[in-house]
């Protein structure tokens, strides 16, 4: 019996959930039989098959971006001359491919589409440097829920400090963002101020309409700049559609990325991927570059978590800002307002505070209370609410602008009424308790006015629920790299934004969380103009807040939050700022002897006086084995940068394989900075085997594949029935075949003809397993195909 039957019965049960198997970015394995190097050839091509694949041809020649900051005498005439030569070579190979984009400026190569058994023809061609395949990204299918009403701000948007960057003056005017997505509803009322004349493009029709043709890049848009909530609501947009109701592929983000540059966006958001953890993918490199040339990349890290390793490109890429996703803080409120024996409001509710300890603060207090109308600063001056709650009814000027009256005259609290049947439907700024209720109630607590009863008695207590990672955000980190991912979190759980048609909904996602940190960099852009990328990605991950895991009691680690949860507020107002924002030591596997690695950390001290900084570095449980010297202080004047040597002396034979995760403190004696580090002792625990799946080429013709990141000892797979109603795994269909020695990459199996045990599989779904063993680990992945 083949060892996956030891395996099979624990993985009966497992709930699938449906993956795009389009979404594949995958590096192949070195055919060594063929006697070429295909350590260039990356992804998932079926080489015995004649039907036509899409691919991405990378040169040896750099781009026209890169060779500008290499130094190298390169321009767009001498590329085209390149790339024509690498084309006429390939037209000769391969008469049936078909070029369908070319690219010089971020991105060096061309796409074509060409035979899937010519694809090893282009590897001997001279000047190609790597084939990638042309891969498709999805829209991701999300929940969605719709309003009824128009919101006055979302709840994430005051939660991560973007009101408080406005009263600074800073609300992203003269900046310019790209949203590369499934275009954009620039007819939006939210939205239309965003655009001029030239709104992007389409690079799905191939026009220049980049009308969204879903709702995904419309909802991403209105959390950067909507009207009357987005965190930048005066930048301009450059809408670029690469995801159509089928999906998009890699050379129309990379045609989109390319043209976000040219363009003159100062940032991009990306809310795409696919679930592969792989830094090295054309897309990568491309947003590498856009950093490169000065535009702040953003990209999602992907909904796969909450599992390790699970963050996907181009989420894993090197230079761009990765966004995990947070549900935000709530809260459930007790609330009771007494004045008088038989008279209850049952509508009361919170609408907004700068705490809700500044809510539970009035518990048990009794408060006299005066009504000032439509709340209105002519109103309040002929009313005495000094110590006093303030009752408003709602209509005329915003509802955080009478909160703001109401404490700007000294009251304690502020209650706010409909003018209309229902109940409030909003949110906003609140600089002291406000709290709302329905038409009927007010006017009842307008009434014991009215009888001479003035008096309100508070009861109010709470259950809390803090700021969490949300399960489905996807974990780091980087495979290869081991780069810590993501690099920030920001709220991304039930967001409210725009939806086509002028529309709002509530959405969820790390691709709702991505937009909140480029609007962000919109605003620490506007406020700090001579900031490179790297400035704005240090800066934003400097200032936030690290989250605790409530489960836990301790900090999320590093790999799920990256340095922490965004806030506007404290990067615009910095002071100091230490890059990288994060740092991985990589790997140590000598298990005799010592290794050192270092890092160097740059410093600016942003501000007009000089600093002393002092440094400390603590890694958990203060394992043994690991020996850290650094600087104990250094002294920066105002304005000015250095930067500093940290040694790390790793002794893995006195040190458990493992996981050891620390962090970097800067301090300068009134601010800390926390930069998360880690390193992995031994070979790191990423999975053994992180994708399977079965390409069908015909109706009897099938190929299927495994994904094994760092290489197999030993490499099998099965099928199984799949039960699409309950979601199950159910029957075992047969054990398929098995390798040995697998090179890191993707293995094809012998084609398959779907029989199993001299059964031939009817159309339907089903579940392929694979089981990997390597460096004294074992895993096993469960994917769903379907045989049509």
């Amino acid at each position: 019996m083949k060892r996956v039957l030891k395996w099979v019965f624990s993985f009966v049960l497992l709930l699938l959930s449906v993956l795009f198997l389009g979404n594949l970015d995958i590096e192949a394995k070195e055919a060594a039989s063929s006697g070429l190097d295909l350590s260039r050839l990356y992804g998932e091509f079926d080489l015995k098959s004649d039907a036509t694949t899409g691919v991405i041809v990378e040169l040896e020649a750099s781009s026209l971006i890169e060779a500008k900051h290499m130094g190298e005498d390169l321009d767009a005439e001498d590329l085209q001359r390149i790339r024509k030569q690498v084309l006429e070579e390939v037209l000769r190979k391969v008469p049936e491919a078909k070029v369908t984009r070319e690219f010089d400026y971020l991105f060096s190569g061309f796409a074509v589409e060409l035979p899937g058994s010519n694809v090893l023809d282009l590897l001997s061609v001279s000047g190609i440097s790597a084939v990638y395949p042309d891969v498709r990204y999805e829209v991701p299918e999300l929940k969605v829920r719709f309003l009824d009403e128009n919101p006055l701000m979302t709840q994430s948007n005051p939660y991560v400090g973007a009101p408080e960057v406005w009263r600074m003056g800073y609300t992203g005017e003269g900046m310019v963002v790209a949203v590369i997505d499934s275009g954009v509803d620039y007819t939006h009322p939210e939205l239309a101020h965003a655009f001029g004349d030239y709104k992007g493009y389409d690079f799905v029709d191939e026009d220049d309409d980049p009308m969204d043709g879903g709702y995904h890049g419309t909802h991403v848009a209105g959390t950067i700049v909507a009207s009357s909530f987005g965190i930048a609501p005066d930048a301009q947009v450059l809408a670029y559609r690469v995801l159509g109701p089928a999906g998009g592929t890699s050379s129309q983000v990379i045609a989109g990325i390319e043209q976000a540059v040219k363009d003159g966006a100062d940032v991009m958001n990306l809310s795409l991927g696919n679930i592969l953890n792989d830094p090295d993918y054309a897309t990568s490199i491309a947003l590498d570059w856009a950093m490169a040339e000065g535009v702040v990349a953003v990209t999602s890290s992907g909904n796969e978590g909450p599992y390790a390793w699970s963050v996907g490109s181009p989420g894993a890429s090197r230079k761009a800002i990765t966004v995990g996703a947070t549900a935000l803080p709530s809260v459930d409120y007790h609330l009771n307002f007494y004045t008088s024996p038989g008279v209850d409001y049952p509508s009361l509710k919170v609408m907004g505070t700068p705490s809700y300890h500044d809510v539970l603060a009035l518990d048990g207090k009794t408060f006299e209370f005066e009504y000032v109308g439509l709340g209105t600063p002519e109103e309040f001056a002929q009313v005495d609410v000094r110590g006093k709650i303030a009752l408003i009814q709602r209509g005329e000027i915003t509802f955080s602008e009478k909160s703001m009256n109401a404490k700007m005259n000294g009251a304690v609290a502020a209650i706010i009424f409909n003018n209309t049947s229902g109940e409030i439907s909003a949110s906003g700024d609140f600089v002291l308790p406000t709290f709302q209720l329905t038409l009927a109630d007010g006017y009842k607590l307008y009434l014991e006015l009215v009888y001479g009863n003035n008096k309100i008695t508070v009861s109010a207590s709470a259950d809390v629920y803090p700021e969490m990672v949300v399960d489905y955000s996807s974990r780091g980190p980087a495979f290869g790299t081991w780069m810590i991912k993501p690099d920030i979190v920001a709220p991304g759980d039930w967001i409210l934004s725009t939806y086509p048609g002028g529309y709002y909904a509530y959405a969820g996602g790390t691709s709702m969380a991505s937009p909140h940190v480029a609007a962000a960099a919109l605003l620490v852009l506007q406020a700090h103009p001579d900031y490179s990328p790297e400035d704005v990605k240090a800066v934003l991950m400097n200032t936030a807040e690290r989250l605790i895991n409530p489960d836990t009691g301790d900090y999320y680690l590093h790999i799920e939050q990256g340095a922490g949860s965004l806030r506007i507020a404290e990067a615009v107002k910095a002071e100091t700022i230490v890059t990288p924002g994060s740092h991985s030591f990589g790997k140590f596997v000598k298990t005799n002897g010592k290794q050192v690695e270092s890092v160097k950390i740059e410093i600016k001290n942003l501000s007009d006086t000089d600093k002393k900084y002092t440094f400390e570095v603590e890694f958990a449980g203060d394992p043994k084995g690991l020996k850290v010297s650094t600087s104990n202080n250094l002294k920066i004047k105002a304005g000015d940068s250095n930067k500093i040597n940290l040694n790390l002396q790793v002794d893995a034979s006195k040190l458990a394989p493992g996981y050891y995760q620390g962090t970097i403190t800067v301090s300068d004696g009134k601010t800390e900075i926390v930069v998360p580090t880690l390193l992995y002792v031994g070979e790191p625990d990423y999975p053994r085997v992180s994708l399977a799946g079965v390409m069908q080429l015909d109706a009897r013709t099938f190929i299927p594949y495994a994904y094994v990141p760092g290489g197999a000892e030993y490499l099998e797979i099965a099928f199984f029935n799949y039960d699409p109603a309950t979601g199950m795994i159910t029957d075992y269909l047969g054990y398929f075949d098995y390798a040995f020695d697998v090179a890191p990459g993707l293995y094809e199996f012998p084609v398959w003809d779907g029989t199993i045990n001299g059964r031939r599989l009817p159309r339907g779904e089903y579940v392929i397993i694979a089981y990997a063993e390597y460096k004294g680990r074992a895993d096993i992945v469960a994917f769903l195909f379907e045989i049509t």
